[in-house]
């Protein structure tokens, strides 16, 4: 008998650690919106207009999930955080969701217990200098002081690069990218070091960005993409899931300005049916409508217009596709099937 107590206990208490992780869709839905995690200030990926409203990659890829939720892609709360500050503000329950140049990694995903839900944006550190200075590679950086964000991927792969390469550096250490902007254009460092396309996304603000270089040498591998908290698989399937809706609409040649026109009867393409609800309900497996996919696509575009939109060649940030072209174009964007 005691041992049939203990039994019932430890189960007990193993459901309510589950129900206690679990629920977020309930919670987001009776709030009324979905608190997204974003960078304090990002151009391009998340940063506000001159009206105070949230723009960038990152905040359509939230506009994109408070759609598939609420068909509304206006209910959302936009909470910015640094690096420091990101991973304790979605534990602690305080957001719902990190859409903010977040790098996938071991540690992060075991220990600091977030559930990563694959990679939309794939990047990697690089290092901007003046021009004046006449550098033309990383390795010429020796005694060099470099900005360096705290609390991030950037800090650990610098003291790697530096090391491995035998030659040294001074640190110093800020918080956010607009204090790392402020200070490297002072003079306070002579290089900032970030992800590549935050240092292209920095530079487009700089009255004279011709006269600043980003060296050739791209030292890591940064996946960026929305990270959940462990324990609510729900959840986590429909950020996993919307976010690649958008992909596959790219891949299907599903748009912004067609999805209710290939939304509104079933079309010759199965797949095209299934996701955009005229077929199956894919949607009723996440908690969704069966449309969810396609009020995510009206809202926001597919995968490659939320890029060339926010941050593409069109735009003053410039970027190509590169390793964020569809698997089809040579590049690493792939979504599994919706079937």
């Amino acid at each position: 008998m005691k041992r049939y107590l203990l039994g019932a206990t430890a189960a007990l208490a193993m459901i309510g650690a589950t129900a206690a992780n679990a629920g977020t869709l309930d919670d987001v839905k009776a709030r009324g919106e979905l608190i997204c995690i974003v960078n304090t200030g990002l151009p391009g990926f998340s940063f506000t207009d001159e009206s105070g409203k949230w723009q960038g990659f990152d905040v359509d890829h939230c506009r994109a999930v408070a759609a598939a939720i609420f068909g509304d892609p206006n209910k959302v709360k936009y909470k910015p955080a640094t690096g420091k500050t990101r991973f304790t503000i979605l534990n602690s329950g305080e957001g719902d969701v990190i859409f903010r140049n977040t790098t996938w990694t071991f540690v992060r995903d075991v220990d600091v217990k977030l559930a990563f839900q694959g990679t939309n944006y794939y990047d990697g550190q690089g290092f901007m200098v003046p021009k004046k200075l006449g550098v033309k590679s990383a390795k010429e950086l020796d005694g060099a002081s470099v900005c360096i964000q705290t609390g991030t991927t950037t800090e650990l792969n610098l003291a790697d690069f530096f090391r491995s390469n035998k030659i040294k550096y001074e640190p110093v250490p800020i918080e956010s990218n607009e204090e790392a902007r402020t200070n490297y254009l002072a003079g306070r460092c002579d290089v900032y070091t970030t992800d590549a396309s935050g240092l292209a996304a920095t530079r487009a603000t700089f009255k004279d960005p011709q006269n600043h270089v980003i060296l050739p040498e791209i030292i890591s591998k940064e996946p960026l993409g929305p990270a959940t908290r462990h324990g609510d698989d729900q959840w986590s399937d429909i950020i996993r899931w919307t976010t690649n809706a958008l992909v596959a609409a790219e891949e299907l040649g599903i748009t912004q300005k067609n999805v209710g026109e290939l939304g509104a009867k079933a079309t010759d393409n199965p797949e095209i049916n299934r996701l955009l609800g005229t077929e199956g309900n894919l949607g009723g497996m996440l908690g969704l409508d069966k449309d969810w996919a396609a009020k995510a696509i009206k809202a926001v575009g597919n995968y490659g217009e939320i890029f060339d939109r926010n941050i593409g060649p069109k735009t003053p940030i410039g970027l190509e596709r590169g390793l964020n072209a569809l698997w089809t174009d040579g590049g690493l964007q792939y979504t599994p099937p919706f079937r």
